[in-house]
């Protein structure tokens, strides 16, 4: 099925699908069995630390590591495009994390000191 977009010059873009939506979440205690079966699919261990898991359709299709930085994903999917937004999700979170730092620092170093008297 085709869509026309100028209906004089002929113009059609083909119709595509809109893809399902992507959640992308850490990982709850209740996701074990299903991160184990997404590790076993991929062939690999399941990634040790807090994880992030993109979900769709209620299905893990991959997930990534927070402290290591690997990375498992259901290899009858196409997940290589989901483990790329879960790259760029847990870089902002690490930035969000080092934001976050700096300002408990630079609050610290503003915050006048107490003097005691003795």
């Amino acid at each position: 099925m085709e869509t026309r977009l100028f209906l004089r010059e002929g113009h059609t873009v083909p119709s595509t699908p809109m893809p399902d939506p992507v959640t992308i979440r850490r990982a709850y205690p209740d996701d074990g069995d299903e991160l184990v079966r997404l590790a076993a699919l991929d062939c690999r261990r399941l990634p040790a630390g807090d994880l992030l898991v993109a979900e769709v359709d209620g299905h893990l299709w991959a997930a990534l590591s927070l402290d290591a930085g690997e990375a498992i994903a259901d290899p009858f999917r196409p997940a290589a495009a989901i483990v790329r937004l879960l790259r760029i999700r847990a870089a902002q979170l690490g930035a969000a994390a080092t934001v976050a730092e700096r300002d408990r620092t630079w609050r610290r170093q503003l915050t006048p000191r107490r003097q005691t008297t003795g």
